[in-house]
Parts: structure tokens; C-alpha cells; sequence
């Protein structure tokens, strides 16, 4: 059988048990007396039992409210304690959040950024999901993660683009490589020097393609790599140099391996921060962003 009381009900029921009057509890509660007599009048007509035994001084809490007193206070203690949750999560001090990321991005800008925020918000937990570019956008597109760390996705992908920071391009080559002691390398080097490319379907491809359009440069393509980790062994191996994004560095070992910086120009790729359109974010995924901005990039718009 349900029993129809409400938390007025309860609350005003406890008070009364614990201060042994109607007058002190109305005062505890911040109530009228009246209001106080009404709410306990109502729980004990819905119960069809009397709570409390009155006189003109004093309450006296009889067998039944003795039963009902233990489970109105962990009924309200339940509450609050529920309360006191969702305000942490509204205030994204708690929740989830899913996070979509490059490699390269999951490795290097990723970590920080969860430790930053759980040193205030230790109850947050986290999901990361790591993709190349275009199943990362789509993986964001679809819902399946709150924020992507990504390059700038395409104008008809229903997507907002954060900026966070550029990530320059550098020469990747053995450290016994003439090259490898340049304070910076031009770009044309890749045309007397065999390239080790990144495949069509990396967010490094298109970069590398558009430097060598806008300054005519046709390279000597030695082969494509599968993996950034596989672009270092096969430079290490003497197979070729390659361009690759600073933060990709640290997804290889850089034994017997140097990067230089890439002038002639200077390209780098943008990173930012990638969101539906249209999709309201939890709280502490907007305290994951705002993280993330404080360590790389300027303040949330």
C-alpha cells in the first residue's frame, strides 16, 4: 500500500519529535505554529493514526510516530543528499564527460587537462575516445561524445569549432642527419630528399599537401606510414624524412630521431575544440573545456 506523505510533511513531523513542540518547531522551520499543527494533522489523517499525544506545554511522540521517525529522517536525509549531488553536477563539480581526441591530441593536451580538474572536482569521470579526424568528427556529429579535440571540421558538419592552439610542423630526421643540427629546415627539402608521407585519410595529409601546392614543391615520395609511431621507425631506419605536428612527437620514441622546425613557410595545425551544434552540454563537460582553455588557449567565448 502507498502512503501519500509529503517532505513538508515529514520534515515538519521530525522537527517536532526532535524538539518535543509544536511552537519550537514551527520556530526551527521558520513556519507559523498553525502551518505546523496543519502539516502534522494531514500525515496523521493520511496514516489514520495519532503522531503525537498534546498538551498545552509539550508533544509526546507516540508508538507509531516512534515507527515513523527513523524512516522520515532517512527519507530526508536521502533527499538532501540527492540535492546535494545534482547541485554538484549542475555546477560541474561531478558527472561525466566523453571526450573524442586525435591521438596526438589524447596524449599530449588530454591528461593535463583531466588532473587539472579533478585536483577541484574530484568527483568527475571521464571517458576518452581516440580516433583519426573524420571518425572523431563523426563520432562528435553523432552524440557519442560531449567535446572532440580535432583540426576545423567541414562548413556542412553541424559542428562549432573552438580554437585552442596551433601545432606547428616540424622535419622529422635521424639525429645523425646533417639536418638535425639546423636551427630550421625550408620546406623545399622535401624535394631533394626522400618524404615519408602521412596516408590520404590523416589530419596531417592535407597540411603537407597545401605546402607543397602553395610553393610548388613536388616531393620525392619515398612511401606512406600507417601510424605516427611507424613514421619514427622508418626515419629512424633511413628510409626518408617526414613533416609531422610538434604534439605527434610525443607518441614515438625519439631515439636516434631529431625534429627541426619547418620554415618557408611556417604551417601549422589548428586544434580546437569541437562541438554539436544544437546539443546542451553537461556542466562539467564545460568545466573540462574551460580547463582546457586555461592551459592552451584564451577564455571561453
Amino acid at each position: 500500500m502507498r502512503i501519500d506523505l509529503s517532505l513538508r510533511q515529514l520534515e515538519a513531523f521530525a522537527q517536532v519529535a526532535t524538539s518535543g513542540s509544536f511552537r519550537r518547531a514551527a520556530a526551527e522551520l521558520g513556519q507559523a505554529q498553525p502551518v505546523i499543527s496543519r502539516l502534522i494533522g494531514q500525515a496523521e489523517q493520511t496514516l489514520g493514526v495519532r503522531l503525537f499525544d498534546r498538551d498545552t506545554r509539550r508533544a509526546e511522540i507516540t508508538a507509531a510516530g516512534r515507527e515513523l521517525l527513523p524512516i522520515a529522517r532517512r527519507i530526508l536525509r536521502d533527499f538532501d543528499g540527492a540535492l546535494s549531488e545534482l547541485g554538484d553536477f549542475m555546477q560541474g563539480r561531478s558527472g561525466h564527460v566523453t571526450v573524442a581526441a586525435l591521438p596526438s591530441t589524447g596524449a599530449a593536451l588530454v591528461p593535463q587537462a583531466m588532473v587539472a580538474l579533478q585536483r577541484t572536482h574530484p568527483a568527475v569521470q571521464f571517458t576518452l575516445i581516440e580516433a583519426p579526424a573524420d571518425a572523431l568528427l563523426a563520432v562528435v556529429e553523432e552524440g557519442r561524445a560531449d567535446l572532440g579535440l580535432s583540426v576545423r571540421p567541414a562548413p556542412q558538419q553541424r559542428l562549432r569549432y573552438q580554437p585552442l592552439l596551433d601545432d606547428p610542423l616540424m622535419l622529422l630526421c635521424r639525429a645523425d642527419d646533417p639536418l638535425a643540427a639546423r636551427a630550421s629546415v625550408p620546406w623545399s627539402v622535401f624535394a631533394q630528399r626522400p618524404f615519408i608521407a602521412s596516408a590520404l585519410h590523416s589530419s596531417i595529409r592535407p597540411l603537407t599537401d597545401a605546402v607543397f601546392m602553395q610553393r610548388r614543391i613536388t616531393p620525392r615520395l619515398a612511401l606512406e606510414y600507417p601510424s605516427v609511431s611507424a613514421c619514427g621507425a622508418l626515419v629512424a631506419a633511413g628510409l626518408g624524412i617526414s613533416a609531422l605536428p610538434r604534439l605527434t612527437l610525443g607518441l614515438m620514441s625519439m631515439e636516434g630521431l631529431a625534429a627541426v622546425p619547418l620554415v618557408r613557410p611556417q604551417a601549422s595545425r589548428a586544434i580546437g575544440i569541437v562541438t554539436r551544434i544544437g546539443r546542451t552540454l553537461p556542466p562539467v563537460a564545460h568545466a573540462f573545456m574551460a580547463t582546457l582553455l586555461a592551459q592552451h588557449g584564451s577564455a571561453p567565448a
